[in-house]
């Protein structure tokens, strides 16, 4: 798959591109966004948003509906990244629970995290009945349920925090899924959609209200002076302020280190005769497991989750689509596996996102990060404080979710135009064909990295035998890539930038790809 070749065609019909090489349910449920308006030569705008998922498209729409002239950057295409391969999950049941919550803050914040994401979901709703969305929303209840007597006195804990915090919560003996439990919370007022769909119908909406989208368009560079001047591959646009809705923003900056990356994994499948769940349901497992039912196209598919680690520090990420499978065949009737994908997110130091200001950045330059696994629901609170930011109103999480309760440290306040030296100066020469041939004991879409006269090199055989050869040092911040051979994706463990295999970007912090070693001509291996 060509990131950069638009759409592909998978059974005669178009979908979206997304940041890895197994299909996602959503991906192959939408075709690829057209955009409508096209901006004009010389055109000043009022903000600047980068990333064309739910974070970037639902706080481009709530800026242009306040007055504001926007401008939306996407380096691919809209839902390219995490929003294209997310299980979507609508939870006020969050991942870092509210007795972590409190422990790390104090009981308010709890209270005011939970406020913020059932707001984020009644958001969401409110945006489906106005523009009329059919992205097959439905409320849903959540189920977190105990399976020893351990993970018991963990979910009392959890259930007290959450009542505690506001959450409409109740324990049940009963649950719908032919999973074994000793223990289990309900909590109300949660939902589950497609993202791919809602994300298209903002984007519509944002359209129509005068805003302009330009996809296939990745920024290189920032300079800030009285204006924001952002430099992208379709030239040079200025505003008065920035957001950067991309996970993590390019470049180098302290929420790097405040942000580590992981991988989750799931898949989509069909079951017997059995019944499908209409809830939300998580086990306490470490790594848990997270199911779900979406209906799409007419069918109903049974998502589950889980298997999640830090990216790049599994040796077989193949191997946890492996072990996803047994768990969910142990206890569901599976007809058939239709679906299997990763996804990325950056799990926060302290346990909630950093949304508002960048630190060590000019004032101008926003930015909204680490929401961990609950991306779908801090997307709207992102949207909603970002908005009420830069229109100078009062924002009632400003301080919960504040990037600067962690201080700039010297060194990282240059933003994108960071690292012409990190990386890059490994190799100073080309080897030839045959010298990698030597190495290339690889099947057809293995990758590794290997040693060629004392020189590291991450090496590719791609399906037709030709050899792909790039510096293994990240441009980000000079880590060795480790070869994802779920995703065939060169992935840095560090910071969680992510490389095509023949290097170019796919996802943030990196702004700049991997060297090419050598440019072998694509022919047969023996």
């Amino acid at each position: 798959m060509d990131w950069k070749a638009g759409p592909i065609i998978l059974s005669g019909l178009f979908m979206i591109n997304r940041d890895g090489y197994c299909i996602s349910l959503w991906q192959d449920s939408a075709q690829p966004y057209r955009t409508v308006n096209v901006p004009e030569t010389g055109r000043v705008y009022d903000v600047i948003i980068v990333g064309g998922g739910i974070t970037g498209v639902s706080t481009a729409l709530l800026l242009q509906e306040a007055g504001k002239k926007c401008l939306l950057l996407e380096a691919a295409n809209l839902c390219f990244g995490t929003t294209g391969g997310t299980t979507a999950h609508l939870n006020t049941l969050l991942d870092t629970p509210y007795n972590v919550i409190k422990k790390n803050f104090n009981t308010d914040t709890a209270r005011q995290v939970a406020k913020a994401t059932t707001e984020a979901i009644q958001l969401i709703k409110h945006h489906i009945s106005k523009y009329k969305i059919d992205c097959e929303f439905e409320e849903a209840d959540a189920y977190l349920f105990a399976q020893d007597e351990k993970q018991e006195k963990e979910l009392s804990e959890i259930a007290d925090a959450s009542m505690e915090a506001g959450l409409d919560l109740k324990y049940t003996s009963e649950m719908a899924v032919p999973i074994p439990f000793t223990k289990a919370i309900r909590v109300k007022g949660q939902a589950r959609f497609n993202p791919v769909k809602y994300v298209f119908g903002l984007a519509q909406a944002f359209e129509r209200a005068g805003g302009i989208i330009l996809q296939e368009c990745r920024v290189s560079g920032t300079d800030s002076n009285e204006l924001v001047s952002v430099e992208t591959e379709k030239g040079t646009f200025k505003a008065t302020d920035l957001v950067y809705a991309t996970h993590v923003p390019p470049g180098v900056n302290l929420l790097h280190l405040r942000c580590a990356p992981y991988r989750s994994y799931a898949m989509a499948v069909t079951l017997q005769e059995q019944e499908y769940p209409a809830d939300l349901y998580y086990d306490m497992a470490d790594p848990y497991h997270y199911y779900r039912t979406q209906k799409t196209g007419g069918r109903n598919y049974l998502i589950a989750g889980g298997k999640d680690h830090k990216t790049g520090h599994h040796e077989n990420a193949q191997y946890c689509f492996t072990e996803l499978e047994a768990t969910v065949r142990k206890h569901f009737q599976v007809k058939e596996i239709n679906y299997q994908w990763s996804s990325q997110y950056f799990e926060p130091a302290d346990g909630l996102p950093y949304i508002g200001h960048l630190p060590g950045s000019p004032e101008h330059i926003y930015v909204a990060s680490g929401f961990g696994g609950n991306g779908m629901v801090y997307s709207s609170v992102a949207a909603v404080t970002l908005k009420q930011l830069i229109t100078n109103q009062k924002a009632a999480y400003e301080e919960v979710f504040d990037p600067n309760r962690i201080k700039p440290v010297a060194g990282f306040t240059n933003f994108v135009r960071h690292n012409a030296g990190v990386a890059g100066q490994l190799l100073q020469r080309l080897f030839s064909r045959r010298e990698l041939e030597q190495l290339a004991e690889l099947a057809p879409g293995e990758g590794k990295v290997v040693v060629l006269e004392k020189e590291r090199i991450a090496l590719y055989k791609d399906e037709l035998g030709g050899l792909h050869a790039i510096d293994p040092v990240c441009t980000h911040l000079g880590c060795e890539v480790r070869w994802n051979n779920a995703e065939r994706s060169w992935d840095c463990p560090c910071h969680g930038a992510r490389y095509h295999f023949n290097g170019q970007v796919i996802t943030a912090p990196a702004d700049r790809p991997l060297s090419a070693v050598s440019n072998p001509a694509p022919q047969s291996i023996p």
